[in-house]
């Protein structure tokens, strides 16, 4: 099924909708602020074996997920005060952001390290249905047969329709990478750059 929503003013009916596919189970396909992923709920274990099967990807490599804002971020994720102060500048963005996880993280979710990659993205879709949800959706990039990220909801639907419960179309994205940064440590360290500026950070690389 795709779902058209308005990217600027995500109607609530509609939001309420794709949740309620997130409750059932579902996984979807859906825009953040720097790709087009597919998710599901943290909590859907036969959701996230799905993803990681339709990504070709093993159970060692981490998942990331979305939270609503700080508050969310805290609930999940053990953040220092300079992390505290410098997430609180940077959301929303194209971040994902490591740190440490909470016990409230499903342990299918964890690294080795018990680290969380964590983004609250500039896109009022993925906001609204995770405060809608009322806790985090995984998001995870997806490649089309060029080994490009997909930018609409077109490509993913081409690709991955019939695999997804649903696909929300929100309008066409310039496609890239989040910046990844590192808060693990009492500096913060770049793992990836992409979106996300990094010029007003003191980081290690």
């Amino acid at each position: 099924m795709l779902l058209k929503i308005n990217p600027e003013n995500p109607q609530k009916r509609l939001i309420r909708k794709v949740v309620e596919v997130l409750r059932n189970g579902g996984v979807i396909g859906y825009p953040t602020d720097t790709i087009y992923g597919i998710g599901c709920s943290i909590y859907n274990t036969e959701g996230i074996k799905k993803i990681r099967m339709l990504k070709k990807q093993n159970n060692n490599k981490p998942l990331s997920f979305i939270c609503s804002d700080l508050k969310n971020i805290s609930e999940y994720a053990y953040v220092s005060n300079y992390a505290y102060k410098t997430i609180k500048r940077l959301i929303p963005g194209g971040y994902t952001f490591i740190l440490k996880a909470t016990k409230l993280v499903p342990k299918i979710m964890l690294t080795k390290q018990k680290t969380v990659g964590i983004r609250v993205p500039n896109n009022k879709i993925c906001l609204e249905m995770v405060k809608e949800l009322g806790h985090p959706i995984i998001t995870t990039s997806i490649f089309n047969s060029k080994d490009e990220l997909f930018t609409n909801s077109e490509e993913v639907e081409e690709q991955f329709g019939k695999a997804l419960d649903l696909i929300i179309d929100g309008g066409s994205i310039p496609a890239i990478h989040s910046t990844i940064v590192d808060f693990t440590d009492e500096v913060p360290v770049i793992l990836r750059k992409g979106k996300g500026d990094i010029s007003t950070l003191v980081v290690e690389e």
